[in-house]
């Protein structure tokens, strides 16, 4: 259990939270679900996963030096 992961009971970087929960629903939307527009429930449900395949292993990320969060992560690892 020792992986250092701590929640916060009393809302001290909810902020910092809340900008980047919008800022990803915002790449979401305008790079795969307004250029794909789903028919139904199950269609979303594929182009989401299929984009956080995508965000997490193919997509570099300007906030972590153009890396990708696979590789950083493994690195931590």
């Amino acid at each position: 259990m020792g992986q250092g992961i701590r929640l916060s009971m009393d809302g001290k970087g909810r902020a910092t939270d809340n900008a980047f929960i919008e800022r990803l629903w915002r790449n979401v939307k305008y790079e795969k679900i307004y250029l794909n527009p789903p028919k139904d429930g199950m269609d979303l449900y594929l182009l989401l996963e299929e984009y956080f395949d995508y965000y997490n292993h193919e997509r570099r990320h300007q906030s972590i030096e153009y890396q990708r969060p696979k590789d950083v992560y493994r690195k931590a690892a």
